[in-house]
């Protein structure tokens, strides 16, 4: 998956609570298995109108917007179904991190396992960051050193997971966490293959 080290974009301010993963991305978009197309479906009742055109009161429907990598939302964000299409269909937008007072928990880790990063912090903090975000501006927003950078250059400490920290650094999902401890599953293969060799038989595998 991707690495998350430091993130340098405007904010787009959300300012909605309990947005669910069904408003996030809506039951039939679910049909698909792969990653990417998603984001075109992103918010979709509420970023276009009946007709299909683009609701221009949509925050990501707004310029500068639109090119947002970074997402300020109310409490409780990403609740409801656990559809990982939700983190799917925000990183195919183009959002690489986002800042609640809380997430539902199941969307929580399905971001930082399809390398976003989700961010809890205080509601006076986000309600800051959503009025400062309003004013224009880049965020830079810094894994590593565990801060976010205002425009104005002004750096707010957050507290993080020291695993999950280590896991978006290095870019490392499930798969990538097994695979780095490849060569010691090689070596307990070879030997279980000399004591217990019917294990990895045709006939012992039947």
């Amino acid at each position: 998956m991707d690495k998350f080290n430091k993130l340098t974009s405007i904010a787009a301010p959300l300012e909605m609570i309990n947005v669910d993963t069904d408003m996030i991305i809506p039951k039939q978009f679910l049909k698909t298995i792969k990653r990417t197309g998603l984001g075109k479906h992103l918010f979709h009742e509420m970023r276009y109108k009946a007709d299909g055109k683009d609701n221009f009161d949509f925050v990501l429907n707004r310029m500068p917007y639109r090119n947002a990598k970074i997402l300020l939302a109310g409490a409780n964000f990403g609740c409801g179904s656990s559809r990982e299409h939700a983190a799917w269909a925000l990183h195919d937008f183009g959002i690489r991190c986002i800042i609640a007072p809380s997430f539902g928990d199941i969307f929580f880790s399905n971001c930082q396992k399809n390398g976003m990063l989700p961010i809890k912090m205080g509601e006076l903090d986000v309600q800051f960051f959503m009025q400062t975000a309003t004013k224009g501006g880049e965020f830079t927003i810094d894994l590593e050193k565990q801060r976010v950078n205002l425009p104005n250059g002004a750096p707010i400490p957050f507290q993080y997971d020291e695993f999950a920290k280590h896991c978006l650094l290095n870019g490392l999902d499930d798969i990538g966490l097994t695979l780095e401890k490849a060569a010691d599953i090689d070596t307990f293969e070879a030997a279980q293959k000399k004591t217990q060799p019917w294990l990895y038989s045709a006939k012992g595998a039947a």
